[in-house]
């Protein structure tokens, strides 16, 4: 299955906000949820993320990789009292990732706007 591409968009009068971010940034539903997830529960481990969304935790771990290229996940690294650590991951802020949609979404309109008015009577 491939991934929702902002075209997906055109002609939904009322997209749900999951769908809007996968086609917007490029990323899968499941990926998506996880970032919806991660608003409810900042803070939250990989086992934590994987036993919320009822997924392994490779799966989850693959969601975060691509929300972190993404930029709409951080990452800490928590020490942990008996040794090692563990890394916690929250969500960038709804507020952050409406600004970023409403950008990506302004530079595609221009795109296409920028398309629509190159067309030359030759290539039609």
């Amino acid at each position: 299955m491939s991934e929702p591409e902002i075209e997906d968009l055109v002609g939904d009068s009322s997209p749900s906000f999951e769908h809007v971010l996968s086609c917007v940034f490029g990323v899968r539903d499941h990926e998506s949820r996880t970032y919806v997830v991660l608003l409810n529960n900042p803070g939250s481990t990989i086992a934590e993320l994987a036993e919320e969304l009822d997924r392994d935790r490779s799966n989850v771990n693959r969601s975060l990789s691509t929300l972190l290229e993404k930029g709409l996940v951080e990452r800490q690294r928590r020490l942990l009292d008996s040794g090692g650590y563990v890394y916690q991951y929250t969500a960038v802020p709804l507020s952050e990732a409406k600004e970023r949609l409403h950008a990506a979404l302004d530079e595609w309109v221009a795109d296409v706007h920028d398309a629509i008015d190159g067309f030359e009577p030759e290539e039609l």
